[in-house]
């Protein structure tokens, strides 16, 4: 069974920095590019970013030059760095196998003052 298990996320600061985690379990991980999404209350889910295999990446225009991505293959984690955050990057955010609906139960961003 496909398990994606976000953690990370919490209350910040405009300005400030999170770093999202994302374990996976239950399928061959390499295989798999692999996204982060977020949704915001009353807003379509909105891709942010993919990882390939090899750690190629692109981003959403919303969050480029602010946010990055990486994964470390050997452990099945995605991660998503999150620097300068705003208000409107408030959000449950999601990873996802690309081409998949999110899976897990997401974890809170919200950044407020």
């Amino acid at each position: 069974e496909v398990q994606l298990v976000e953690s990370g996320g919490g209350l910040v600061q405009p300005g400030g920095s999170l770093r999202l985690s994302c374990a996976a379990s239950g399928f061959t991980f390499i295989k798999y590019t692999m996204i982060w999404v977020r949704q915001a209350p009353g807003k379509e889910r909105e891709w942010l970013s993919s990882v390939t295999k090899t750690g190629d990446a692109w981003y959403a225009d919303s969050v480029k030059g602010r946010f990055n991505v990486s994964r470390d293959n050997a452990k099945n984690m995605v991660y998503l760095q999150m620097n300068n955050l705003k208000p409107e990057d408030t959000a449950v955010y999601y990873c996802a196998q690309i081409g998949r609906a999110p899976r897990g139960q997401g974890t809170q961003v919200t950044v407020s003052s």
